[in-house]
């Protein structure tokens, strides 16, 4: 018991940690493109460009060569390969890209008339953002974060064949290497359950800020 609630916690502290550091990359990145891609409010060809190629190249990369790849920069960032603290660095940066692609979806999805209503009362571009585009968004924005941290769980139990911990870890030492089935099965009803929950919270969150 004492192995599945370390290994537990392990996978939670993954999750929640890259989640949050997914936000902070891609939320900006996403919000970037909306802004500079042709016909936005700060239309800017050449950045909309670069944004949109460096984010498909690194969706491209399958997320276990992407955490092979990453091991110096998780090297340089905490100081080793392996482990929980290890694993935060490339999942974040694995989830960075399907978050700005969430947010420019989600932002796209926001009536043109109401920005351009916007722009015609005055509004300068900070007020379109975070007092029209944002809010008329942000239910859309909640559920590709939920499906984005459902993904980050599923990743953490693969960083754990290569030494990242959590409940991966030990699906693979017990499950696999010591052939103890029961405790393979244990460790994907415990992912299932918090999949489950994070999907029951974030629709509930997602429905009560739907303003329609």
């Amino acid at each position: 018991m004492g192995e599945f609630l370390r290994a537990t916690y392990e996978t939670l502290q993954m999750v929640v940690l890259s989640s949050l550091f997914a936000l902070v990359m891609g939320l900006p990145l996403g919000l970037l493109l909306v802004l500079s891609k042709p016909g936005g409010i700060k239309e800017n060809r050449g950045v909309y460009g670069v944004l949109d190629l460096f984010i498909n190249l690194f969706r491209s990369f399958p997320f276990m060569v992407l955490m092979i790849i990453l091991f110096p920069v998780s090297r340089l960032l905490i100081g080793k390969t392996y482990g929980t603290e290890a694993a935060i660095v490339p999942l974040a940066i694995a989830a960075a890209p399907f978050v700005a692609r969430i947010m420019e979806q989600s932002l796209n999805e926001v009536d043109r008339g109401v920005v351009e209503a916007a722009q015609a009362m005055g509004s300068r571009t900070g007020q379109i953002i975070f007092r029209v585009m944002l809010p008329e968004a942000l239910p859309s924005i909640i559920s590709g974060i939920t499906i984005t941290v459902i993904n980050l769980i599923g990743y953490s139990a693969m960083s754990g064949a290569i030494g990242g911990g959590g409940l991966g870890d030990l699906a693979v030492r017990f499950g696999l290497h010591r052939r103890q089935p029961r405790d393979l099965w244990i460790t994907v009803l415990i992912l299932i359950a918090i999949v489950q929950i994070v999907q029951f919270a974030g629709n509930r969150l997602s429905r009560a800020i739907d303003k329609r």
